[in-house]
């Protein structure tokens, strides 16, 4: 489907536009942003299920990083 397709691409550039904000220094909000824009995108794309684990990661690093609370256990296999 060239929608789910183009959903994907987008979802790949919000990740990679967040990762990017953080490492140059833009700050853990603008990071966030961007992730929660592409978690957005996947629920309204039907991909959530795939999505949200790479944003729930990158949130509990932010976290880790800000010196919150550890991140939660990985879900049972």
């Amino acid at each position: 489907m060239k929608g789910e397709e183009e959903a994907r691409e987008q979802i790949q550039k919000l990740l990679v536009t967040g990762d990017n904000r953080l490492k140059q220094g833009a700050g853990a909000a603008k990071a966030r942003e961007s992730w929660d824009a592409a978690l957005a995108l996947a629920v309204e794309s039907g991909l959530e299920e795939t999505v949200r684990p790479l944003v729930e990661v990158r949130l509990a690093d932010l976290e880790r990083l800000a010196g919150g609370s550890p991140p939660p256990a990985p879900p049972a296999a």
